[in-house]
């Protein structure tokens, strides 16, 4: 049900549900998280499949909690994560902490160091899915966050809303390290403030020195993200990342598992983008193989980007990849239970988790 859901999207019956529903920006976004069981997951609410969507959400109980309906028929209960209390708060600058770093799921803190990209002015060279900038020009974040303020953050956080693990990424600020200075920096400062897991996430950088670097700053785990695995797809969706090649991410990806360990490096592949099945399926087995964690999830179409029409991938598509691939991840004994921090260790964008034991 969690594949189907996260496919085809949820109709919300009731304008409550927006208030907490994150609308652009980076990260996962126009989804809403809702918990199924034990689970928590995101979910599109405002694509153009979840208006069309089977899945409806009546509004909330007494309880928070709500019934999921598909095709009218009652299918599960549902609830939805509260407000994190460190919204809250602002920082000695003024600064409201909503705009440093966002509750993600049920326990993940997670914040765009920096809200630029030298691909992001030009769509000739942005990534045509990526909506970095929609939140900053809203004045929903701010373009810098230091170390200092995330620090803060975090820590409220930690102590307000039992936050377990927190996810740094970065737009691309150059082509040298590609992120991965500011990221050492934002990583030391959390460190400063309390003792959390810290996933980084950028480019592969031009030097793997700074694979120890970011280790040394406190990182727990590194994602450096394909989004795409085929040539001919990375150039049309991400022209300007596709300058930096598969073969150069695959070196990356076998010089940083060393330094962060197996398993602890981490790549996000977005199915829906044109790859094949087949050609996900083969890039994943070469991944594993490295010691990578190939975290797949479906692509969702988000309003404002080139991409906001496109369709979502399908259910049975999803079928294609996540079943098999967590028979992959099975027989190599990675396990998202075991990624220290980070989009896989979290799993609520994608069902993959539930199928490493299937």
């Amino acid at each position: 049900m969690i594949l189907d859901l996260q496919s085809l999207g949820l109709r919300l019956t009731d304008d409550r549900f927006g208030l907490s529903a994150r609308r652009g920006g980076a990260g996962p976004t126009d989804h809403k998280a809702i918990t199924i069981g034990d689970r928590t997951v995101m979910v599109p609410v405002f694509s153009d499949g979840a208006r069309n969507s089977p899945f409806e959400a009546t509004g909330p109980g007494l309880d928070g909690g709500a019934v999921l309906l598909r095709d009218g028929e009652p299918v599960a209960r549902i609830t939805y994560p509260r407000q994190a209390r460190f919204y809250a708060l602002q920082t000695f600058d003024g600064v409201p902490y909503w705009k440093i770093a966002q509750l993600h799921g049920a326990d993940v803190l997670a914040t765009t160091v920096l809200q630029n990209c030298i691909r992001y002015a030009d769509r000739a060279t942005s990534c045509q899915f990526c909506a970095i900038g929609q939140s900053l020009a809203e004045g929903r974040t701010t373009a810098r966050k230091t170390p200092e303020q995330l620090g803060e953050v975090a820590r409220a956080a930690v102590l307000l809303d039992g936050v377990k693990h927190v996810v740094l990424t970065t737009g691309t600020p150059n082509v040298v390290d590609r992120g991965a200075a500011v990221l050492c920096e934002s990583a030391a400062g959390i460190r400063a403030a309390v003792d959390i897991p810290i996933q980084a996430q950028c480019e592969p950088p031009r030097e793997h020195g700074w694979f120890q670097k970011l280790r040394d700053a406190g990182v727990d785990s590194l994602g450096m993200h394909l989004e795409a695995v085929t040539p001919s797809v990375r150039q049309k969706i991400m022209p300007g990342k596709a300058t930096v090649s598969l073969e150069r991410y695959f070196d990356a990806f076998a010089a940083a598992v060393p330094v962060f360990g197996r398993g602890q490096v981490s790549t996000y592949i977005l199915a829906g983008l044109g790859d094949s099945a087949a050609a996900i399926l083969t890039a994943c087995e070469r991944l594993i193989a490295l010691g990578v964690y190939p975290f797949v999830v479906p692509f969702v179409p988000v309003a404002g980007t080139p991409l906001a029409n496109a369709p979502p991938p399908t259910p049975e598509f999803m079928r294609e990849v996540l079943p098999p691939l967590g028979r992959m991840l099975q027989a190599a004994g990675l396990r998202a239970a075991d990624v220290k921090a980070g989009c896989a260790r979290c799993g609520a964008c994608s069902a993959l988790a539930s199928y490493e034991t299937a």
